[in-house]
């Protein structure tokens, strides 16, 4: 079955907000924790998935992780292996955030 990665189709989460707090710590593979702000959380068809954005950057970058609990129902953050599941992640987090048509 295919994902419907659309607006309709997204239920707004805070389960992360409501383990953690407003930001997460994300350790990199050489040991280096960087704490991210988490912008945003949504469901789609099941399937979690959080928006980070650091906090000291001013450009619109961001990282999209996939929202999974482990063996003991906790939360953990993993990285989207599947490209294209990545961008459609992305592009409607981007509609979302910036809609288009508002423009003066």
């Amino acid at each position: 079955m295919m994902t419907d990665f659309s607006v309709e189709n997204i239920v707004w989460t805070q389960v992360l907000k409501e383990a953690f707090g407003e930001s997460v710590e994300l350790e990199d593979d050489k040991g280096h924790i960087e704490v991210y702000d988490i912008a945003a959380e949504f469901e789609v068809d099941g399937q979690g998935y959080a928006i980070l954005v650091q906090p000291d950057r001013t450009d619109e970058e961001y990282e999209v992780l996939r929202i999974v609990k482990d063996a003991d129902g906790g939360l953990e953050l993993s990285t989207i292996d599947d490209d294209e599941e990545w961008e459609n992640v992305s592009e409607l987090y981007d509609e979302l955030t910036f809609p288009e048509g508002d423009e003066d």
